[in-house]
Parts: C-alpha cells; sequence; structure tokens
C-alpha cells in the first residue's frame, strides 16, 4: 500500500485511474479518497519504480520521499 498526495476527491482517483490505464504489466489498482493506493502487477512486464514514475508524471507522489522517482540521490 502506497500513500500518495495528489488525491483529494472522486475525480482524482479517476485521474489517478486514468493515468495507470493500460500500463504493460498492472494487473491492478485501487485508490481510495485518503490517497492510499494498493497496486498489483507482474513483475517481468513492468516493476514498482515504472509504475511509481507514471503516477508522479500524472502529479501524484508518493508521501515517502524514498520512493519519489522525482527525488534525486543525496
Amino acid at each position: 500500500m502506497l500513500q500518495v498526495s495528489g488525491v483529494r476527491c472522486e475525480r482524482c482517483v479517476l485521474r489517478l485511474a486514468k493515468v495507470l490505464e493500460g500500463h504493460a504489466g498492472l494487473e491492478a489498482a485501487n485508490a481510495n479518497l485518503m490517497g492510499q493506493v494498493s497496486l498489483t502487477w507482474d513483475d517481468e512486464l513492468t516493476s514498482r519504480e515504472a509504475l511509481l514514475e507514471a503516477m508522479a508524471l500524472g502529479g501524484f507522489r508518493p508521501l515517502d520521499p524514498d520512493l519519489d522517482p522525482a527525488r534525486s540521490p543525496a
């Protein structure tokens, strides 16, 4: 389960779904209005990092800075 920023309403949840829609290897995605996202994917087709990057491009960033793909290494 990930906690992401950018989810404030039902429309945000729909926008997150649209960002992830069609991502190769994504098997299931669930999000709620509290910004909690659960993802299931095929490791042979995608990765956690690729999914996080797709969400970040849509404006959804993990609240755990260690998971944020836009964060540069220290």
